[in-house]
């Protein structure tokens, strides 16, 4: 290992694999990727019912945080799960792939974060994302087909998930085939993970082993 690099990424999440592999890519210096956690080689990530065991407590994939008490719930401390090790939070995510809403970067935008708003990130958000509907295409309206994380269709469908999104049609809730598309509001929102991994876009394991390896490939790798 060396001592010294062009540019060192902290963090080996979503983001910092793919930014550690366009820098890689681009020849553009010796990169180190920096890590705190270990590999995502673990039966508790790559199978989908692991999450029972790594998200509920902290945990060596999850800092499992705490906030501060939120005036909006009576005072009430959330508990906020947070991935450590290659892949980050998505490797413990539920296998969901989900961005924030347009409005919450407008407001970020708003207050003073120059080059946060939506229409500042989106592209970023397509340029990461390499999603199968797209069959390859560079990019559609909202999404990207050539980008090093990879984001699929759920390969299994339970009848309860469709059965759940049956009723909440009934409620008058709108289904919505695509809650990274123009909007999010819908019955396919999350509110039971099982369903939007079924009705949305879903995150398996491939996104953070494909990142974070080619990253380890392509860059120097060091974890402290």
């Amino acid at each position: 290992m060396q001592d010294q690099y062009d540019y060192i990424v902290i963090g080996a999440g979503s983001a910092g694999c793919a930014v550690a592999a366009r820098l890689a890519d681009s020849r553009a210096g010796s990169v180190a990727l920096l890590e705190a956690g270990g590999h995502d080689f673990n039966p508790a990530i790559t199978i989908p019912i692991g999450i029972a065991s790594t998200v509920p407590k902290p945990g060596p994939f999850n800092y499992g945080y705490a906030t501060e008490p939120q005036p909006a719930l009576n005072e009430r401390v959330g508990y906020q799960p947070r991935g450590r090790g290659l892949g980050g939070s998505s490797s413990i995510n539920g296998m969901i792939y989900i961005r924030g809403t347009p409005s919450d970067y407008e407001r970020w935008a708003a207050d003073g974060c120059d080059g946060w708003g939506w229409e500042d990130v989106l592209p970023y958000f397509k340029r990461s994302e390499r999603n199968e509907r797209l069959g390859g295409q560079a990019e559609d309206a909202w999404h990207g087909g050539q980008g090093p994380m990879d984001v699929v269709d759920t390969r299994s469908t339970n009848p309860f998930d469709r059965r759940f999104l049956q009723a909440a049609e009934c409620a008058g809730l709108r289904y919505n085939p695509d809650f990274n598309g123009a909007e999010q509001e819908a019955s396919a929102s999350s509110s039971v993970p099982s369903a939007t991994a079924s009705a949305g876009m879903q995150r398996g394991p491939t996104c953070t082993r494909a990142t974070a390896n080619r990253s380890m490939a392509a860059a120097t790798t060091c974890r402290c």
